[in-house]
């Protein structure tokens, strides 16, 4: 069995991590594309290092661009290495443009196509990774799901039955297995902080790094009632330059790069509450039993706002002030759904292994 699995994005690498091993131990061949979607060391490389994954047997230097060039580009490397490797299997993970590319270069070849966190959905199709993800499930003949609810979507959009699997949240896996590494790390202290006495803020939604709405953003976590910490992403860090809006932040917000993965959830899983538009970081505060407020109007993620341990805020200034005040008041459920366990790799493992892709038209849909 010959997998090729194409990651690009911070959360990519994160998910593929419990999956090379578990392909390792299953006696699989397994080629790792990095399409270079993010390049910045802080996006890419310390997170291989964290996560003790692989380097990439192949890295496509694909770089920034809109979604079409940049997807383009992808599909055009992809294909050559999908020609020179002929996997039995393309395999993806969530919604990036990476994500995409791989999934259409594979089909057109007549490779076939399996989507881990297949079914998520926030029906928000002014989300980019929203059409990435109805596009990759309608293309894939391995559909992976994380959740019961990404399930009941699955079948409710007419997928085929036989190619839904429902094994759990391959993300929470990964943190499970790093939660104890993550204890050693140093940035609590690098940063002077104290458990509990602060928050977390992750933005990066393009929706979000908009003037008008960053710079609303800006002025509620400065209103804050304890310091927020926030790793800026690159993309979020040059629009606060570019339009100025440095001076919008009081002292009450202490802006730091991007962070490793090990480095985010020391500080995470100390943090009173996490501000986020992140889809990743709304479930590892639900393990980690964080208050999370999403500053979005959707979430593909509605299993955490079911649990009780996240609210959707969007940028309503009066919901924020709120659910930063019941944050610190300890007003919050934590219910962990099935399947957000260790074996979620195991599981996709076992369904890939049992599968014969050498039936003639196995890859049909």
């Amino acid at each position: 069995m010959k997998i090729l699995s194409v990651v690009g994005a911070r959360p990519n690498f994160v998910k593929m991590a419990p999956l090379a091993r578990q392909f390792e131990k299953k006696g699989f061949t397994h080629v790792l594309v990095h399409t270079g979607q993010h390049y910045d060391y802080n996006m890419s490389n310390v997170f291989f290092k964290d996560l003790d994954l692989p380097n990439p047997d192949k890295h496509l230097g694909v770089g920034s661009g809109t979604h079409g060039v940049q997807t383009g580009r992808m599909m055009a490397e992809l294909e050559k290495e999908l020609l020179e490797e002929s996997p039995d299997l393309t395999l993806v993970v969530g919604d990036v443009n990476s994500t995409l590319a791989a999934a259409i270069a594979s089909v057109k070849l007549g490779i076939p196509v399996a989507h881990v966190e297949a079914g998520y959905r926030s029906f928000d199709m002014h989300m980019p990774e929203e059409i990435n993800r109805v596009l990759v499930d309608r293309i894939s003949q391995l559909l992976f799901a994380p959740t019961e609810n990404a399930v009941l979507n699955l079948m409710n959009e007419s997928m085929r039955r036989e190619s839904i699997h429902f094994v759990g949240n391959i993300m929470i896996e990964a943190l499970l297995g790093n939660i104890e590494k993550a204890e050693d790390s140093q940035i609590l202290k690098n940063l002077e902080l104290a458990k509990g006495e602060y928050f977390v803020a992750t933005i990066h939604r393009p929706h979000n790094v908009q003037k008008e709405n960053l710079k609303l953003i800006l002025e509620m976590l400065s209103d804050a009632p304890l310091p927020v910490v926030f790793p800026a992403h690159p993309r979020t860090r040059e629009a606060i330059s570019r339009y100025g809006l440095d001076d919008v932040m009081t002292e009450q917000i202490m802006i730091i790069k991007a962070l490793g993965y090990l480095d985010f959830i020391a500080l995470l899983s100390s943090a009173a509450g996490v501000m986020t538009d992140s889809g990743g970081v709304q479930e590892e505060a639900l393990v980690l039993k964080i208050p999370c407020l999403t500053l979005r109007e959707t979430t593909e993620r509605i299993e955490t706002v079911r649990a009780g341990a996240n609210r959707l805020c969007g940028l309503d200034r009066e919901k924020v002030r709120t659910g930063l005040r019941e944050a610190l008041e300890n007003q919050w459920r934590f219910e962990i759904p099935l399947f957000w366990d260790n074996r979620v790799s195991e599981r996709i493992a076992d369904v890939i292994e049992q599968e014969d892709f050498s039936i003639p038209g196995h890859s049909m849909l």
